[in-house]
Formats: C-alpha cells, structure tokens, sequence
C-alpha cells in the first residue's frame, strides 16, 4: 500500500499472446511479515470471486509475531486457489508463486508446498544488494531453483515501485495485485473498486497512489510476462459475499440476534470479536474485552442469567481457562455459547497453525458430568449458519454449546449465498410473566428434562442461583438422590436434543469398501478426495458429522453398511508403523475413538498435526495405501 499521490499510467494494450485455458490454479503470495502479501492475495481472490470464480484462501503466518527479516521460517502470506468451478479448500501444491526475497520462497519450497516445475516471480532487487553475502545467497537460490526444474522469472518490484512511491515496501503488494489480475485476465476495473474499498478509509490520495501501482503492475506485466491465463466462471445467479470463517462467525452473531460478546483477545479467534467491535452496538450489541479469559466466560455466564443471549470467543488456551465458569453455566443451567477457533496445542503450541485438536476438551473437558452440546462447522457458509444454531439450542434447552471452528475456517476466504434474513433465526423474547405460585427454577419435566428460564426480577421467581448440586427449587444437594436426580436431567437434555437431530448424509454411494469419517472443517477436503477416488473406480463414500455430541440417529446402519470405516482428522495419533504401537497401545484420533466406543465399529484413523490445512491428495494417497493393504485395490 501508498501514502504517496502520483499520476496513473495509462494501462498497457491487450497482448495477442496465447491463453492458457485452466480449470484451476492455485497462487502463493509471500513476504516479510508486513509488506502486505496478505492483502495482496485477498484483493486478488476478492476480484475473482466478483468475477464468478470458485475461491478458497488460506493464510501463511508465521509462528513469530516479528520473525527476523529475510529468514525461512519467517514467511508471510496467502495461498489463493481459484477455480472454474466451486472451491471447498486450498488444494494440494501451488502453481504459481510470488515472493519478495528468495527465503520466505526457500521455506516453501522446502516445505513442499509449490508443485514440481512451478512458476516463481521473484522480486530482483536482492541481486544487486549492497551486502555481497545478500546477492550471493539470492544468486545462490536461483540458480539452484532453476536446476530444479522451476521457471524463475526476476521481477524488478523495488525499481518499478520507487518510480511511483517514496517508500516501495508499502507498494509492492498493489504492484504485484496488478500483475496478477493481468496475468489471470481479471477485470481492472474491479481492481480499482477492490482498492478503493480496503482503503476506503483513508484519503482519496491513498486510494490514487495505489490504484497507480495496481495499474503500473499490470502494464509491466503485459509487456515482460510470457505468461496468460484464463480460468472460466460462471457468475452466480444469486447475491454471494465473500469473507473468512471469523467474519462469518461475527454475522452470525449479529444474525442469531445476540445481544453480548464477551472476549480476551486470543489468535486465531480475535478477528471475530474485532469485526463484531465495528459494528455490534449499531443493532444494539455489546462486545466487552475482559481482563483474562475467566472474567469473559464468568461475565457472559453472568450476562445470560440476566436474561441476554451471550458468547465467548477464543482459542484453545483460552477454552481450557474458561472450563470453570463452563461448568457453572453447567450446573446453573444457564444459556451459553462458546466459540472455540482452535489452534496448536498444548499449552501454547502453535498459535498461529492449523489443528483439530479441541474435541476430548469441548465434549469432555470438566471435572464432573457437564453435557455441553458440541457443534463443528464445516465451512465459511456453515460458520453462519451455526451460530444461529448455538443460539436457538442453548436458549431453548437451558445449556451449553460449544461451537468447535478452527484456524483453517478461520482465516480462508469464500463465497457463498448472501443470506436472507428470517424471524425463525430470533429466539422469541424471555418469558417475563410473574410464575405461577409453587412454580420451580428447576421444575424439570420427567422426560425431557427441560424447566423454564427464570430470570432476575421476574415476579414470583425469586430464588438463590448456586453452584452447587441443588434440587429443583434450587436448595443445596445434601443427599445423595437429590444430587443423582440433577444429574440425570441435565443430561437428559442432550437426549432430548438428539431425538431432533436428522442423519447426516453420505457422500458417494451409499455402501461400499471404505467410508471416511470427518467433522469440522476438512469436509471439502474429504469430499473432492472422494470424488478423485471414485473416478479411479474405488468404493469409496464419506459421512460427515455437524453434531459430535450429541450425534444424530442412524450412524451405526451407514457404518455397517462399508467394509471398512476411516476417520480423517487434523490432530494426532499414532502410526501403526511405529516400532511400539501395538493394537494394546495404540493412541487413535478422537472422532475415532468416540465412533469405536458408542458403536462398537473397529474403526481405523488417519491423522495429520502438520500446521497447516489437509491436503486432498494425501488423503488419497492414504486411502489408496489402505485399500491396497485391505486387498481392495490393484
């Protein structure tokens, strides 16, 4: 980005160079952190989504804050996949890459993330730098980069950048935006709305500066690129918008008709709470940033025992801090949502990376018997829609709803259907009338377990709100049937729940030699997996879970009906190879091991803690080697 008012060149004539006609292609853009490869890459998804492309990003960050400049693991930056059609996830290895120094590129390169053979854009200015060890290391990558079989273009950025701005570090990115949607044959003309809109809140010489950079990218790019692309897309017949799971997240929120968010700033959860900060209080929302994770949880609990509708967002650390004030929300029956956007764990892990690794601590994590209603959206729309879920769940059936997203949700972008508003997605408004005489805080019904919501200052609802194992006129549990009764209702509330829940559906046939099992967000993964192995001619189908407590009817007959069940999950277990790991010993991933214990089904597992987001292709390549080993496939 600018801050610098220059003229706009002229944009360069139309090339008669040959298109390449693609269905899909998928793009890195990487720097230093800072030098705005982030917003680079989602101006240029953004632009193609208007266009009527499928698209799907996911975020490079760094584990550092501030890591070192020019350094390998100190990548920044986005991985966009554009496709013809609708695109679910970030897909396997990228086609294209455009990075500011050779470092950050070395590091996904050695990660294994660009595909053999593919084309770099490599900024230049470090081959002429004034520190000889900085030109030979970048001389060094080239030629190494090229002997490997990767088509190295040298991009003069910083040169082209400082003809236009004082300071080109802040102008790259738009340079690079430029040649881009000139090398994917993108519409300009939305590249200039797509600036204006990011900088639209800064002045109008901002927004000249960079539109000029954007402008001056795309016309050097005409002029010194051999390369032109074009992936057809169909526009939508219907409004889409474009936003990452946190924003998606907020909307929800704001579209349940929630009235408190109470947060502790946490990555990768923040952003939703910092979108939620712009705009809540223009529909009557309240967001509170607490002093630490307990005093958000413990004023949301407090919130929605005065009759609002409170959530609190944050990450896996933040979660394990709130499971006390949880647990009260637990026994007090009051309603609650807790938003948690899961990262790498332990203890403070990875933050900045990919893990499915919450699901033991959202359906099991307390001391006691604490059913919560444990939900995992399984895309950008899904974060929506789940939000409006949680809500009517935990208002009507008086308890907690864990929504379970992820960092890969969290911060990928994708379109879907703008929504349209409906009154069912509003709880009606807490029933205020004065309680009849004799009536009961806790008067629970015998079958569903379900009482009323009573609330502070409700005539003739008067009662002491505790903790403790209390009885249904909320009187301290001294003995032990009275303690045993409260336990029994609150979890006769999941099965209450359960009995209203639909059976998920299969994807593929809907029988077969391998079913793969997932929840959250490798659904898309899992399915386009399934779809490249069924065109190979393989009997293979997926079942995806929504709710993983409680879990809907009717999964037990889809599990019999494959020979073998596999579940897919971004989190750890054991390698069956391993010289230790017997089937006494063996450590399987969560969804497994709750499938294998409520079903009785010898389910297998595969599991990836890499970081970063599954990849379609190694599920395939796993569900091969399985099939092999099964005598199931040549």
């Amino acid at each position: 980005m600018s801050d610098t008012t220059v003229l706009r060149p002229a944009p360069a004539a139309r090339s008669t160079r040959a298109v390449a006609v693609l269905d899909e292609h998928i793009v890195e853009v990487i720097s230093d952190s800072g030098e705005g490869a982030q917003r680079c890459g989602q101006s240029l998804a953004a632009i193609a989504a208007r266009m009527g492309n499928g698209i799907w990003t996911t975020e490079i960050i760094p584990a550092e804050i501030q890591p070192p400049a020019r350094s390998v693991a100190g990548a920044s930056g986005i991985r966009i996949r554009i496709g013809s059609q609708r695109v679910t996830n970030g897909g396997d290895q990228t086609d294209l890459a455009v990075a500011f120094n050779e470092q950050v590129l070395l590091g996904r390169v050695q990660a294994g993330e660009l595909k053999p053979g593919a084309t770099i854009l490599l900024e230049s200015m470090w081959r002429d730098h004034r520190d000889p060890t900085v030109a030979a290391s970048y001389i060094k990558a080239v030629v190494a980069l090229r002997k490997d079989g990767f088509k190295v273009h040298e991009i003069p950025l910083e040169a082209r950048c400082k003809e236009l701005v004082r300071d080109p570090r802040r102008g790259k990115n738009m340079f690079v935006l430029g040649i881009l949607c000139n090398m994917y044959g993108l519409d300009a003309r939305l590249g200039h709305e797509q600036i204006a809109r990011i900088f639209g809140k800064k002045d109008e010489a901002v927004i000249r500066s960079n539109i000029a950079l954007f402008d001056a990218g795309a016309a050097w790019g005409e002029e010194n690129l051999p390369l032109k692309y074009s992936i057809p897309a169909t526009r939508s017949k219907e409004a889409q918008i474009v936003v990452n799971g946190n924003t998606a997240i907020a909307l929800g929120i704001i579209a349940a008709g929630m009235d408190i968010c109470a947060m502790y700033p946490i990555t990768p959860a923040t952003s939703a709470s910092h979108y939620l900060s712009e705009c809540f209080e223009k529909v009557g929302g309240l967001v509170h940033q607490a002093e630490d994770e307990i005093a958000a949880c413990a004023f949301a609990v407090g919130a929605s025992y005065a009759g609002k509708c409170a959530v609190t967002i944050t990450s896996g650390p933040g979660y394990s801090l709130k499971q006390e004030a949880i647990g009260l929300a637990v026994m007090a029956e009051i309603p609650l949502v807790v938003v948690n956007v899961q990262r790498g764990g332990p203890s403070t892990g990875q933050p900045t990376k990919v893990e499915q690794g919450d699901l033991y601590a959202a359906v099991f994590g307390s001391h006691g018997d604490a059913p919560k209603v444990v939900i995992a959206p399984c895309s950008i729309e899904d974060c929506f829609y789940s939000m409006i879920t949680a809500r009517k769940i935990a208002e009507t059936f008086g308890m907690v709803v864990v929504v379970l997203s992820d960092a890969s949700l969290a911060t990928a972008q994708q379109p879907f259907p703008r929504p349209v508003f409906s009154d069912d997605w509003l709880a009606p408004p807490v029933d205020q009338t004065p309680v009849p005489p004799g009536g009961k805080p806790y008067d629970w019904d015998p079958v569903t377990g379900l009482s009323r919501r009573f609330q502070p200052g409700q005539p003739g609802g008067m009662h002491t709100l505790t903790g403790l194992a209390h009885d249904s006129s909320s009187r301290v549990a001294y003995d032990p049937s009275t303690n045993e009764e409260g336990l029994r209702m609150r979890s006769l509330k999941l099965a209450a729940l359960q009995k209203t829940l639909k059976t998920p559906p299969v994807f593929g046939g809907e029988e077969g030699d391998m079913l793969l099992v997932g929840w959250g967000s490798t659904m898309g993964v899992i399915e386009e997996a399934v779809t490249r192995l069924r065109a190979q001619g393989h009997k293979v189908s997926s079942l995806h879970l929504r709710f993983i407590q409680p879990m809907p009817s009717g999964i037990r007959e889809i599990l019999k009906r494959f020979t073998h069940v596999m579940t897919i999950e971004g989190t750890w277990s054991d390698r069956p190879d391993d010289e230790l790991i017997d089937d006494d010993n063996r450590r399987y991933s969560p969804l497994a091991m709750m499938l294998r214990s409520r079903f009785l089904v010898d389910i297998d597992c595969w599991s990836e803690a890499r970081g970063q987001p599954i990849k379609p292709g190694a599920v395939v390549r796993v569900v091969r080697e399985a099939l092999q080993r099964k005598g199931l496939a040549s």
